[in-house]
């Protein structure tokens, strides 16, 4: 008998991390749909744009990672239950724009399924390198912005009060904050203090998603 939720994702989308999380949390099973990124008749026939994270269920169609979050965590006894505090969300800004420099040019170039063809990466490529600059130059060993997030991670280190979840309990913020370190898991030359590291590894079992630490560029 197949999952009555199919998730319809791409395995790069940090908002579709943040939706696969909340599955984990919960002991929810659902069915995992990667679509090639240059898919654009399939998202627009369910939810009529071309977005991901898409939860079916029950053939009815549901876009947007947080609303997907919320919903199903209000299956039964919800479980982002602790609050959530302002250091985190600003650390979440500051981190933001290095880190999407230097992810968009190393998820074009992973061995990721929703770049598995030609069309797709290009497509891809072609989109995204405006946004942030010429690919190759981000792809180099030691940059600003590769500076820059190590230090921000240094900054992280003392805000983690446990392992199991950032505020002690977990919390929306847990949701945003391991969406961040998924995407820069696939980053190499990242340094973890020793507290993220901890953080990192225990969250991507208890959610179910797994680290790019394999396929880092």
């Amino acid at each position: 008998m197949s999952a009555p939720y199919i998730l319809y994702i791409y395995e790069h989308c940090p908002f579709c991390t943040k939706a696969r999380m909340i599955f984990g949390f919960k002991k929810i099973p659902y069915e995992k749909r990667i679509l090639l990124n240059d898919d654009v008749d399939g998202p627009v026939r369910m939810v009529g744009r071309k977005v991901v994270p898409i939860l079916e269920e029950n053939g009815h169609f549901m876009p947007e990672s947080m609303d997907i979050v919320t919903h199903i965590d209000g299956i039964g006894t919800p479980v982002l239950t602790g609050d959530t505090r302002p250091e985190i969300t600003a650390w979440l800004q500051k981190a933001a724009a290095p880190l999407y420099r230097l992810f968009l040019p190393r998820a074009a170039a992973a061995p990721l399924p929703e770049f598995g063809t030609t069309s797709a990466r290009a497509g891809f490529i072609r989109r995204k390198e405006p946004s942030v600059g010429a690919f190759s130059a981000l792809l180099e060993e030691k940059t600003e912005e590769l500076t820059q997030l190590n230090a921000l991670l240094k900054d992280l280190a003392p805000l983690i009060r446990s392992p199991e979840a950032v505020n002690g309990e977990l919390s929306t913020d847990d949701i945003h904050l391991f969406a961040h370190l998924h995407s820069l898991s696939l980053i190499r030359g990242v340094v973890y203090p020793p507290e993220i590291e901890a953080y990192r590894q225990a969250m991507a079992v208890r959610c179910g998603v797994e680290l790019f630490d394999d396929i880092a560029v």
